[in-house]
């Protein structure tokens, strides 16, 4: 493997009482803008999409605050050459029983997989992490899931439990 940036990364950091996921190697830009007092969006001005032409695979982002509140970006290429970089930023305040959801691809695409469009979607939450995983997963496209992280954080305590899918194991 020559260059394994696009595969090896860390996809889950924390930085104080925030969690940083993402699905490349921006999760790490991201920890340390904020470790040297800068915010996530400076960081994320210095990224781009992946560099895995034709497809250009979006880079998506979720930054989680302490009190519930969340921020979502995907980083993704404004034409089919991948002549430049859009990118895209969204704050949402803690509702119970809300969630919203990016994921990076549309469906399957013949030469190229398109991007996903428009903006994350509404997703309703439930206590239980297993069937809130499961649904999720089972409603990722089948040929272009890799896999999916999923934390339920109680606020109050900061204790929390995780679930992760790999369509590989």
């Amino acid at each position: 493997m020559e260059d394994p940036h696009l595969i090896i990364y860390h996809p889950v950091r924390e930085n104080g009482s925030n969690l940083i996921v993402t699905n490349g190697d921006q999760t790490d830009t991201i920890r340390d803008y904020l470790c040297n007092g800068k915010n996530w969006e400076e960081a994320l001005r210095t990224r781009s999409f992946e560099d895995d032409a034709p497809n250009w695979t979006p880079r998506i982002s979720g930054l989680l605050s302490g009190d519930g509140s969340y921020k979502l970006s995907i980083l993704k290429s404004i034409d089919a050459d991948g002549s430049g970089c859009t990118r895209m930023f969204y704050e949402y305040p803690p509702t119970p029983g809300l969630g919203h959801f990016l994921h990076t691809y549309v469906c399957d695409g013949n030469p190229t997989i398109p991007s996903f469009r428009g903006e994350p979607e509404r997703v309703a939450t439930c206590n239980d992490i297993g069937t809130f995983a499961e649904v999720l997963w089972d409603q990722l496209n089948h040929d272009n899931k890799i896999s999916l992280f999923v934390r339920y954080t109680d606020l109050e305590t900061g204790k929390f439990e995780q679930r992760i899918f790999n369509k590989h194991e």
